[in-house]
């Protein structure tokens, strides 16, 4: 088990930028960035293979959000920029460290999380 906690959330106008961190006790092969909106499912942002660096994300965030990792400090990061209102959410960071048999969008790939950080984006 890994234990994650994230930071970097909070309040900008639309169009603006934020830097989300997410620091595990220790090196994971499969991590990820999922945000939930009040009223919504948990819905996948991005996505990293960390042994290889591969990425994957979500149509709408693609060209916008940037996910990287320093593995020397087993921390994730997501940049977010020219953030949009309907980018408003509690952002969470997931990992696992076998592969499951789902997809990485499906929240049952991953089988740890953290708190979530929250990202506000007003208009």
């Amino acid at each position: 088990q890994v234990h994650l906690v994230e930071s970097g959330g909070g309040s900008v106008q639309s169009g603006g930028s934020l830097r989300l961190s997410c620091k595990a006790t220790r090196y994971t092969v499969y991590m990820g960035w999922f945000r939930q909106a009040p009223g919504r499912e948990r819905e996948s942002v991005a996505r990293m293979i960390t042994v290889d660096g591969r990425t994957t994300y979500a149509d709408s965030v693609k060209g916008r959000f940037t996910i990287s990792r320093d593995n020397a400090k087993n921390t994730l990061f997501l940049q977010m920029d020219s953030l949009k209102p309907e980018d408003t959410a509690m952002y969470y960071c997931a990992a696992a460290q076998e592969w499951r048999p789902y997809p990485w969008s499906d929240p049952k790939h991953y089988t740890d999380w953290g708190q979530g950080t929250q990202v506000t984006v007003s208009s």
